[in-house]
């Protein structure tokens, strides 16, 4: 990272790989008066938001064996999305540096290996490479992780590291909203007014706009919800989460979301929404052939 005594040459980078603008973090890539360790993590930012886009073959093309050991971890989760029938030996490459003690304990690694494990749904694993911080990206993946083991009050003491360290840090502003949304209650509009504030500071993405759109969906507000999907889907029409909210969100304002959810199937086979749906087909059809 980037010491607080000097400038911050990467901040906008970052703001735009947070926030979703993947394109515009690459586009406005080329940084003059960089130091060696922030040229690293720039790169890594770049092929992380080339992952982001689907292009893993670019990355795993780029990124030789001279690379850093940072870029390489990038490399291996590449690697381990474009190819799921390979994900084994990915993982066993990770292991390996994970054990390593000469680098095992450099933050992206460990950043990639909890983002590796929670692909896996391994959140234990996750935890034991991510749980000690050191970067706002680490704090804030043991946020989503603590969510989704349903553990909010886990997520609420990283969340309270994260506003010690930078209140106003915009991966400290997401993780409160990503908090906020799962607790539920009065803190959904809480969650609103935090993307609400993004979208009136920051070009507008496909997170910000799910943000918006899940929050009105957790307050009934579907149609507002639908017309911010559909904005969503005009930036990117193969996002899992904006098909995957159009598919929910349709089925409450009484439209058909076969379409929506045809498309998740075939850009996204893995992803939760299509194997509830199969899985709910296949007890349909058991269903079915008991009463036959």
């Amino acid at each position: 990272m980037a010491s607080m005594a000097g400038p911050d040459h990467l901040f906008n980078l970052r703001n735009h790989f947070y926030l979703g603008a993947y394109q515009a973090a690459i586009n406005n890539s080329e940084i003059p008066n960089l130091s060696q360790e922030d040229i690293v993590e720039r790169d890594c930012l770049v092929h992380r938001a080339y992952i982001a886009l689907g292009s893993y073959q670019l990355v795993i093309s780029e990124i030789d064996e001279a690379a850093a050991t940072p870029l390489q971890a990038v490399k291996l989760l590449a690697m381990y999305l474009a190819s799921p029938g390979n994900k084994e030996s990915t993982i066993s490459s990770l292991r390996e540096w994970l054990a390593d003690p000469t680098v095992g304990n450099n933050a992206i690694i460990r950043l990639i290996a909890g983002t590796i494990f929670m692909h896996e749904e391994d959140y234990n694993e996750a935890l034991k490479h991510t749980h000690s911080g050191g970067t706002m990206d680490l704090h804030a993946l043991n946020v989503q992780i603590f969510i989704k083991m349903h553990r909010s009050d886990y997520a609420e003491k990283q969340l309270r590291v994260m506003q010690q360290i930078d209140e106003d840090h915009t991966l400290t502003q997401l993780a409160s909203a990503w908090l906020n949304l799962a607790v539920g209650g009065s803190k959904i509009q809480e969650a609103y007014l935090i993307f609400q504030d993004f979208s009136e500071k920051y070009p507008m993405t496909s997170l910000i706009l799910n943000g918006k759109a899940v929050c009105c969906m957790h307050m009934g507000n579907f149609e507002e919800a639908e017309t911010l999907l559909l904005e969503a889907l005009n930036k990117d029409a193969k996002d899992p989460e904006t098909l995957a909210n159009l598919v929910v969100c349709s089925l409450h304002v009484g439209k058909s979301s076969s379409r929506y959810l045809n498309q998740l199937k075939l850009s996204h086979p893995d992803h939760v929404l299509v194997k509830r749906a199969a899985s709910a087909e296949d007890n349909f059809e058991r269903a079915l052939q008991s009463f036959a």
